[in-house]
């Protein structure tokens, strides 16, 4: 059960979300608002733009690639922009 906040646009399966989106892994743990996406629950998904919201988010980004990638601090005006 996790929650992320994407920190910048991005395109999953032909859809554009753009920043401020937030993922859910499951239908379960997600919040009104939220996308269900179940490979973020997964570390080989994981994408430098997704800010962890709970402690299960920490642990699966922990686990990934990025998991020393500091968190942006700023969304480009580019990057706001679907």
């Amino acid at each position: 059960m996790a929650r992320f906040r994407c920190q910048g646009t991005m395109v999953i399966n032909h859809l554009k979300f753009p920043s401020g989106s937030t993922f859910a892994d499951t239908t379960g743990n997600a919040q009104a608002g939220d996308y269900v996406w179940a490979p973020c629950g997964t570390p080989a998904a994981m994408s430098p733009k997704l800010i962890p919201l709970d402690a299960a988010a920490t642990t699966i980004k922990g686990n990934s690639i990025f998991a020393n990638t500091p968190v942006p601090c700023t969304i480009p005006g580019c990057e706001s922009i679907v």
